[in-house]
Parts: C-alpha cells; sequence; structure tokens
C-alpha cells in the first residue's frame, strides 16, 4: 500500500504545490486532483472519507447479502476537499464465486474512474454510447438514474457509467458476468446522507482492486 499522494489517472508520483504551481501536478497528466493512499475497511476510515467529501460516497445500502465493505480512497487534498471516492465491496457473485464491485463518484476531468475501468480518461468518452438506451438504471439517492455500457474496457471487467447529482457515477463490476449484479435494481446511498446504521457496516479484507 502506498504512503503517499498518486495521480488518480495513472498512479505515478505526483509533486504537492509549491514556488511554479498552485496545484499538485503529475509530469504526464499537468494538474491533478491527488489520489490519496488506500484506506483499509473500516467504519472509522470511512467516516474520514465521507467527512472530507464534496462527492457522493456511493455505497449500495443495505449491501446485498453476504457482501463487505472491502475498501475506500479518495481523490483530493485538505485544500481541495474530496474530489473523487471509489468505494469498494465484495459478496457472492450472481453467478456463483465471488464478485467485486467498485463505485466511482468524481467531478468531471478527475479520470479516477476511468482508471478503474481500464481505459484512457478522463471520462467515459466515445465508449458510453449515450444515444443509446441505458444498460440498467440503479437507485441513487432515492432517484432512477441510468447507466450506459462502457465499451472497450478489458474483458475481465464489466463498467457501466452515467450521472448522478450532476457528477459521473461509474460502477466496475468483477469478474465481467458479475456484472449481471447491475440489472437487480441496485440502491445507492450517498453516505453523507446516512445516519447511524452505518456503524453496523460489514467490514471485509482490503480488496486489492483498489491500489491496482
Amino acid at each position: 500500500m502506498r504512503g503517499e499522494p498518486s495521480c488518480p489517472r495513472c498512479g505515478g508520483r505526483v509533486r504537492a504545490p509549491g514556488l511554479f504551481a498552485d496545484s499538485w501536478q503529475c509530469d504526464v497528466h499537468g494538474a491533478v486532483h491527488p489520489l490519496q493512499p488506500v484506506i483499509p475497511p473500516s467504519v472509522e476510515g470511512l467516516g474520514v472519507v465521507v467527512h472530507r467529501s464534496h462527492v457522493p460516497v456511493w455505497m449500495p445500502w443495505p449491501l446485498p447479502v453476504g457482501w463487505l465493505f472491502t475498501g475506500v480512497s479518495y481523490a483530493g487534498d485538505d485544500r481541495s476537499g474530496g474530489r473523487a471516492t471509489a468505494v469498494a465491496c465484495s459478496g457472492p457473485g450472481p453467478l456463483g464465486g465471488i464478485g467485486e464491485l467498485l463505485l466511482v463518484a468524481e467531478e468531471l476531468g478527475v479520470g479516477l474512474g476511468a482508471r478503474y475501468a481500464g481505459i484512457d480518461g478522463p471520462d467515459p468518452g466515445p465508449g458510453m454510447a449515450m444515444e443509446r438506451p441505458a444498460a440498467t438504471k440503479v437507485l441513487a439517492a432515492g432517484r432512477p438514474t441510468p447507466l450506459w455500457h462502457v465499451n472497450g474496457t478489458p474483458e475481465d471487467r464489466a463498467v457501466f457509467a452515467g450521472e448522478a447529482r450532476g457528477l459521473w457515477l461509474w460502477a466496475i463490476v468483477w469478474p465481467e458476468q458479475s456484472g449481471l449484479l447491475m440489472y437487480d435494481e441496485l440502491v445507492l446511498t450517498d453516505l453523507r446522507d446516512a445516519g447511524a446504521e452505518v456503524e453496523l457496516l460489514p467490514c471485509g479484507a482490503l480488496t486489492p482492486r483498489l491500489l491496482g
């Protein structure tokens, strides 16, 4: 696990603001919101991200039966606050085995969702054909939210993206066949709006998906 901020788009090193730049800088992608080190799954760690975030912290809530919270990360710093969040959970896949779901909320241009989706970013781009009907819908903060299938991603995952609360919402699922989970009327809660029931959140082991 890295102990220093990195580029949300490529994972490379970033330079802190200084004499010649007032923003974090990646040698490849220029000015970025730095991705902070991954936080292992705990209610306390999740609370830190929720408190700092200016974007939703999406979680399937209640979690599907047998599923666990498996880690969280965010892009931003003490000055900007969280401008992108990534929440991971895992549990029994709809066709057997273990499925993993990563939910990313982010402002335009941050690029964290595209990185986990395995595509060139920073945003869904032409791989998300919004002129076609949406592939599925989720209920995000009480609102029906269409999600489109994102093409051009690695074969080991299914990727969906759409807009919720005026920001990008990505859902990345491993393995690809566990993408069927997204057709089960998934209910997402912005944990910034959640109550004390989150203290009962079941936590598992940290997923390596957040570290990739």
